[in-house]
């Protein structure tokens, strides 16, 4: 694994899963159960994809906007303030990160999904 990005940890939780990258609503209709929600930042039209996510991470962000909130409330992990995380993180990637430290790794082994489960 290797580090590629940092955030603010804001819900608990170790994740490891596929990157999905949501730019607008015409992205939604793409996104599958337990995918990893990758957003400039969530707001109330997301909250179905939310509930399906594995995991959220976010661009941008702090301890009270909207996604820090409503993974809390889902006990869903978060990272935010994950400065150009739809840019660096691309659809398919498969990674690991980690709600509490901000951590997020990718996963270079084709094969993770045989082991995770």
């Amino acid at each position: 694994m290797q580090l590629i990005l940092t955030g603010l940890g804001v819900s608990q939780g170790i994740v490891k899963g596929k990157v999905k990258v949501i730019n607008g609503k015409d992205d939604h209709p793409h996104f599958e159960e337990d995918d990893i929600l990758v957003t400039h930042l969530t707001d109330p039209t997301m909250v179905p994809m939310m509930s399906k996510s594995s995991g959220i991470i976010c661009n941008i962000g702090g301890l009270t906007s909207h996604p820090s909130i409503v993974s809390r409330e889902m006990g869903i992990p978060c990272i935010v303030s994950a400065d150009k995380a739809t840019t660096i993180l691309k659809d398919g990637d498969i990674i690991q990160f980690d709600g509490k430290t901000g951590e997020i790794h990718k996963i270079d082994d084709k094969n993770w999904n045989m082991r995770w489960k």
